[in-house]
């Protein structure tokens, strides 16, 4: 019930998101990590079906409990109102209807139970008969009806939050006719794409997603608003409509996440329509010491870049288009920050509202205070897409192949290493720019038996990725990425 009646006071302020969000607010860092790495992409999904079971669990719990303790019951079902409610008025911008689904959904949950109490009582009024396995048959019918109840309610969570997510902002960015792009187009170049190694394109449909939204943010473009403000000469504030008459240009840039694990597939490439972010930095004009650029996500995330990385010259832009489709609502529509060079959680902001330049010695934002680094620029790093881990190729010439990246610095150098023997220089695949990955590829003669494959990468600056292997946190994995294969 609560989860159906946050359909229309908004899906963040249902007891299943809102208390997922302070999981997800409050968890560890190696947590956060742990469940990327067992679930991907899926990890939000995840943590939503297993707080619906919990919930269940909790609500047959108190049921049990209602059999010979009423009011400890009574008691239960209020405490589930009041964290529920809590946590939804937590949330960025909840309002007092906020409270309202964990509210009402403990009301109904009240009326339920004594419903079924009522009813086993009046069951009761017959002489009990034990069932097959001992059990009064009364009871029996109402810990089956208690399960019936408990089970359709976590179905009924998960239900309203699907609900929830379909909005009519679908609608609106059906509706979006994008501007064209000032300026020359970039061309993939012929050759870009390595046999074997992943597209050098990511369809929109495969880009991964990893952020703190349980529920997708619903921006209509025909209010949203882009504050500008903090530490600047010149406040600024843009509609959408002045958004779309601003220049663009479109640009090719891969993103990487930061919880990206050694040979980890946290990463994409995408061509983005946007306007450059310099243009309006340069506009508000930011004052002397305004060292960080502070994003805010409709939600109320925040990420921080330093003010000279988002005016050096390089493609940062406010992107509001993504392989020549307006963004998907998943990946930030309509606005969001691309930033080539920086690791996602310090420059990528989704559903973007507002910018405000500060101090980084004055804001730490979301993820620092949570053990992860103030600024992080990517690491250089590779990749073997093929063979698999666990192959079983034919001896003779297998191609290696995968990729490599150093957003904003480019690839020199690809090397394959096949056991302990010498690195071996690989073939180059042409890329668009220095803010997208390489692709590359080495043909090896592969002998029968067990082998180890590994990769390295070097930038263009002439710094070879780093061979100590170290976890994501607290500013990106390193370690050489390595495939067994047993070749037949």
């Amino acid at each position: 019930m609560a989860e159906l009646v946050a359909v229309g006071t908004g899906a963040g302020s249902g007891p299943l998101v809102a208390v997922g969000g302070v999981v997800v607010d409050h968890v560890p860092a190696a947590v956060k990590d742990f469940g990327i790495r067992v679930f991907g992409v899926n990890d939000k999904t995840a943590l939503l079906a297993g707080t619906a079971i919990l919930l269940g669990l909790y609500a047959y719990g108190l049921g049990v409990l209602a059999i010979r303790r009423w009011a400890l019951a009574v008691a239960g079902i209020g405490l589930f109102g009041l964290v529920g409610a809590a946590a939804a008025m937590s949330r960025e911008g909840a309002g007092a209807g906020a409270a309202l689904p964990s509210l009402i959904g403990a009301v109904a949950g009240l009326f339920v139970l004594r419903h079924l109490r009522r009813r086993a009582d009046e069951d009761g009024r017959e002489p009990e008969v034990a069932g097959p396995g001992g059990t009064p048959y009364r009871r029996r019918l109402f810990l089956r009806d208690l399960g019936i109840v408990a089970g359709v309610a976590a179905g009924a969570g998960v239900g309203g939050r699907l609900l929830s997510s379909r909005r009519a902002v679908d609608v609106a960015r059906q509706a979006v006719a994008l501007p064209a792009a000032s300026g020359s187009v970039p061309v993939v170049p012929g050759g870009a794409q390595a046999p074997g190694a992943v597209s050098y394109v990511t369809a929109n449909r495969d880009f991964y997603r990893i952020d703190t939204a349980l529920v997708t943010p619903q921006v209509d473009p025909a209010t949203w608003r882009l504050r500008i403000h903090g530490m600047v000469r010149n406040p600024i504030e843009i509609t959408w409509d002045e958004l779309l008459r601003r220049p663009m240009v479109e640009r090719y840039v891969t993103l990487a996440c930061v919880s990206n694990e050694v040979g980890g597939d946290l990463i994409g490439n995408a061509l983005w329509l946007g306007t450059p972010i310099k243009d309006l930095l340069d506009e508000a004009d930011p004052l002397p010491g305004a060292d960080q650029v502070v994003q805010r996500s409709a939600d109320g995330w925040t990420c921080g870049a330093p003010t000279t990385v988002l005016r050096d010259g390089r493609d940062a832009l406010l992107a509001i288009g993504m392989n020549g489709e307006p963004l998907p609502v998943a990946h930030g529509f309509p606005v969001r920050m691309v930033v080539p060079g920086l690791y996602g959680y310090v420059s990528a902001c989704k559903w973007i509202t507002e910018i405000e330049l500060t101090r980084f010695a004055d804001f730490d934002a979301y993820w620092v205070p949570r053990g992860w680094s103030a600024q992080a620029p990517v690491k250089t790093q590779s990749r073997i897409d093929t063979p698999r881990k666990g192959a079983s190729p034919t001896a003779g010439v297998i191609t290696v192949a995968g990729v490599a990246w150093a957003q904003h610095r480019g690839i020199a150098k690809v090397e394959v290493q096949v056991d302990d023997g010498p690195w071996t220089p690989a073939s180059l695949a042409p890329a668009v720019s220095a803010d997208t990955w390489r692709q590359w590829s080495h043909p090896w003669e592969a002998t029968s038996g067990e082998h180890i494959l590994r990769v390295r990468a070097t930038d263009t600056d002439g710094v070879t990725q780093i061979a100590n292997e170290a976890p994501p946190a607290p500013d990106g994995a390193t370690g050489w990425h390595q495939v067994k294969v047993s070749v037949r």
